[in-house]
């Protein structure tokens, strides 16, 4: 009985060790993606890392000639498009690993 406790905690324990290393693994891969994110008419795009850390921001001659409201706007727009597209990636790849590691999805 005691045998097959100890091999069912080393199997749990290497299991353990496996998350953690893809887990790393898929951070790293997030951090060095990068997401863009635009405006409408594609005069503002943001660019976000995967782990939603800005990255840059740039403005057309068109965009600053709307005056400092409506840039504002805009800016706000492709930030969310950027963070909208970086947390599906992360979703998307999350979801594979947990399905590559034989974990339920949800």
């Amino acid at each position: 009985m005691f045998g097959n406790m100890q091999n069912l905690y080393e199997t749990v324990k290497k299991a353990q060790t496996v998350v953690q290393v893809e887990a790393v693994r898929l951070q790293k891969e997030l951090a060095a993606a990068e997401f863009d994110g635009y405006c409408e008419g594609e005069l503002i795009k943001v660019t976000l890392s995967g782990n939603q850390q800005p990255v840059r921001t740039e403005i057309t001659e068109a965009a600053m000639e709307l005056g400092a409201e409506k840039l504002s706007l805009l800016i706000n727009e492709a930030y969310k498009d950027a963070h909208q597209k970086s947390v599906q990636a992360m979703k998307e790849r999350m979801s594979n690993l947990a399905q590559s590691l034989g974990m339920p999805q949800g």
